[in-house]
């Protein structure tokens, strides 16, 4: 039994209290303790592989702030890690693999990687949590999305052109879809194992979607979403496992978004919370979209600035505030504890005025 359940409450739509919050990379580089535990594991990847180590981060900013949702420590190139690509983290750089997919032969020898077995790490992490958690709050798993992974597993790395996978989409179409069909049906598998290791809710994190043209986008990133929408698990323990799925600059697209078969919608700080509700109406859900960079403003910015998101939205159900994308590694501790008590406080009042 949940002690706190706002948060998968308002995914589905339902009446909360007040309007619950996460934080985008809330167990992270601003934490002082995140950057203990970091050093003890020896390197990222590391604490990323360490059950034990892993839970310990995933529960440090809920010591802190009255958070609504854990999210699992991992990383969203897990899976391609686990298919063989050699994952590893250059310092300074972000995220490397040693053998990205360029060869034909490559892309047609890959297999979907079974998660408890080659990601049994994340299964026995996620269940470790969930215990931990002994029912205060939800537990968020996730997954990069296909076009995503196929980014970094093409590329190597982040990019700032997308040449590589850009000139396979355009000039090799038929081995992009290859590698979409590979990791749909491992983000498929992935997320459903998580649900049944005790995640309460899944997230698909489609960072790079919104580098693509529309076409580009509903043929090589939503055709795949709304696959992963209808094959994920909706219900366990008893009660339905919410869904998120989020494209970083995806505003262009959200009424197809919206009707990919996610529960929810994640939105950055380019689309007004008031003009996305007038687009979609309540088809979903929405999560979102203060700019992570307020929070290097004053206590006072902090607060106006929750004040105008919750207040566009309003005080009717279906939304769960969060960053419109991972927090800074240099924001002040201290400044997130103004943005939990505002927001919380903020939407116990427009509840209370309506």
């Amino acid at each position: 039994m949940l002690q706190n359940d706002t948060f998968l409450r308002a995914l589905l739509r339902q009446p909360t209290d007040y309007t619950p919050l996460w934080i985008m990379r809330q167990a992270g580089r601003y934490l002082p303790e995140y950057n203990a535990t970091r050093a003890r594991a020896g390197s990222f990847l590391d604490l990323c592989k360490n059950p034990d180590l892993a839970t310990e981060v995933t529960l440090q900013p809920l010591a802190r702030f009255p958070l609504d949702a854990a999210i699992l420590f991992s990383d969203i190139l897990t899976i391609p890690d686990a298919m063989g690509l050699g994952l590893y983290f250059a310092e300074g750089e972000g995220p490397k693999l040693e053998r990205p997919l360029r060869d034909e032969w490559e892309i047609r020898n890959l297999s979907a990687p079974d998660p408890d077995t080659h990601l049994n790490y994340v299964m026995s992490a996620v269940s470790q949590i969930r215990r931990s958690l002994a029912g205060t709050v939800p537990l968020i798993g996730f997954s990069g999305s296909p076009f995503t992974l196929a980014c970094y597993m093409v590329e190597g790395g982040g990019s700032e052109d997308f040449r590589h996978i850009k000139g396979m989409l355009y000039r090799r179409p038929d081995l992009l879809h290859q590698i979409l069909e590979v990791t749909t049906q491992s983000v498929i598998l992935y997320l459903n194992a998580q649900i049944a290791a005790g995640a309460q809710a899944v997230m698909v994190f489609d960072t790079w979607g919104g580098t693509l043209s529309t076409p580009a986008y509903e043929e090589f990133s939503l055709h795949y979403l709304r696959r992963i929408a209808a094959e994920l698990t909706k219900h366990a323990d008893g009660r339905r496992v919410p869904s998120i799925v989020f494209t970083k600059g995806g505003g262009l697209w959200l009424e197809r978004i919206a009707q990919a078969g996610f529960d929810a919608v994640g939105l950055d700080w380019t689309i007004e919370l008031s003009e996305a509700k007038r687009r979609i109406g309540d088809q979903v859900a929405l999560q979102g979209n203060m700019d992570p960079s307020v929070l290097f403003g004053s206590p006072q910015a902090i607060e106006n600035e929750v004040d105008r998101i919750l207040t566009s939205f309003g005080a009717s159900p279906g939304h769960v505030f969060n960053l419109g994308h991972g927090i800074s590694r240099f924001t002040p501790p201290e400044h997130v504890a103004i943005l939990v008590d505002a927001v919380h406080n903020v939407s116990r009042r427009l509840r209370t005025n309506n």
